[in-house]
């Protein structure tokens, strides 16, 4: 084992001398974010037809969180590490293409479940599938560019989260309303088995070719992942942050019809364009922003995180306290925003403090992190306080178990900017 200490010595991330990317790297960024786009779409669908699910099945709410959060976690967290720990080894893009047809299908599937349990194993399934995905991909993207712009890359490929949000809510309500929720996920989910073919051509690119210096951990220094300070927090810190924003996903549509009388045809429209309007931009931006900030000095893009953080409490609270429809349709879009500006500073901090060895594991972790403190804690969590409070006889009791979700987001900042005090200290340190 090699390389392992309390200060990691982390030296930094340089760039090949600069040079034209090639068409062919943007070429495969658009077909893993179209990827991103169609998983995204198979995983906020049935946010989005809660209601008729619940009318259709008398479920509770907790069994909705149930069905749409921790059923898909299950698996998805359990193996998002092993898989994490293949991308280092084998071939991204076969894994990916495994996953991809794995998710499609059951994710299709699910459109002919009958009842809780047939719904909960589709779910499974899907974050089977769905758990190949994150790693591969963001190691493979991060050698089909330089260090100089992978926030902006990476920030470009999760702006597939909102994409695929989009489409589910402009294209899922639509289809809801006209033809049932289950021909919803018949159309939006078995389309993928035809780009898993695609993926399957893809030119793959040798691990860590566009860099000429980097961190000198190898495949089996694993354990600086749980010795790394800088890392702890950013885990710590980036879990709060995604537990508040995918609350936005999860329970944010079934507030607005609950509490303001919000149809499914108008949460379709209005939540996939603003999905699409402000997440889009807010992501990409993100990316550059934060490259520009890590141009100045190490930590500038973990304190551009939590400055993200921070802002968003005060539109969780307008969201949460508002009954005016443009105050409502404000926060949206703000947080929509700034619930997606931090994934692309997040993962380019993570391979550049792991390196082209520890990619595939490194990400695994962090989306380990996320997806326990999203779906396994914050959409129970909300599901349940709503039980409690009796939101579903009383919608206005929502307000005060979405209270999870700004409270996230203050913690989470705090851990983000400690993460990146200690990053710049120990970049400070001899090697």
């Amino acid at each position: 084992m090699s390389g392992i200490a309390t200060n990691t010595g982390i030296k930094p991330t340089g760039d090949k001398p600069a040079e034209a990317i090639p068409g062919y790297s943007w070429y495969a960024l658009g077909l893993l974010t179209i990827v991103n786009v169609l998983n995204f779409v198979d995983r906020t669908l049935i946010y989005l037809l809660f209601t008729p699910i619940k009318a259709d099945m008398y479920l509770s709410d907790t069994q909705l969180a149930l069905l749409g959060a921790t059923s898909f976690v299950i698996l998805f967290t359990l193996l998002g590490v092993p898989f994490g720990r293949m991308a280092d080894r084998v071939s991204r893009k076969k894994l990916i293409a495994a996953g991809l047809a794995v998710w499609s299908l059951f994710s299709g599937l699910t459109g002919f479940a009958h009842d809780f349990w047939g719904i909960f194993l589709c779910r499974v399934m899907v974050g089977v599938g769905e758990a190949t995905l994150g790693p591969a991909a963001f190691s493979l993207i991060s050698d089909y560019f330089p260090p100089r712009v992978r926030a902006t890359v990476q920030a470009v490929y999760s702006s597939g989260i909102a994409l695929g949000a989009g489409v589910a809510f402009l294209v899922g309500g639509p289809l809801a309303k006209t033809l049932g929720w289950r021909p919803a996920f018949f159309l939006l989910s078995f389309p993928g088995l035809f780009f898993a073919v695609l993926v399957l051509l893809l030119k793959e690119k040798p691990r860590g070719q566009t860099e000429s210096a980097a961190p000198r951990y190898g495949r089996d220094d694993w354990r600086v992942l749980f010795t790394s300070a800088p890392l702890i927090y950013l885990y710590l810190g980036y879990a709060l942050v995604a537990l508040s924003a995918n609350s936005i996903s999860i329970w944010v549509t079934t507030f607005f019809v609950r509490l303001h009388n919000f149809d499914l045809v108008f949460m379709g429209l209005w939540g996939g364009l603003i999905s699409i309007v402000a997440g889009v931009p807010g992501t990409v931006t993100g990316g550059y922003l934060a490259d520009r900030l890590r141009r100045r000095g190490r930590g500038g893009r973990m304190l551009f995180g939590a400055c993200a953080a921070l802002l968003a409490v005060p539109f969780w609270l307008g969201l949460i306290f508002s009954d005016k429809l443009w105050m409502l349709l404000a926060a949206n879009v703000f947080l929509i925003a700034l619930s997606l500006i931090w994934l692309g500073p997040a993962t380019a901090e993570v391979h550049e403090i792991t390196g082209p060895k520890l990619r595939g594991l490194g990400i695994a972790v962090f989306i380990f992190a996320v997806n326990v403190a999203s779906y396994v804690v914050g959409a129970p969590l909300i599901g349940m306080l709503n039980d409690q409070l009796g939101a579903t006889e009383n919608p206005a009791n929502m307000r005060y178990s979405l209270l999870v979700s700004p409270l996230a987001c203050l913690v989470g900042a705090l851990l983000l900017w400690r993460g990146a005090e200690k990053l710049k200290k120990e970049r400070a340190a001899p090697a």
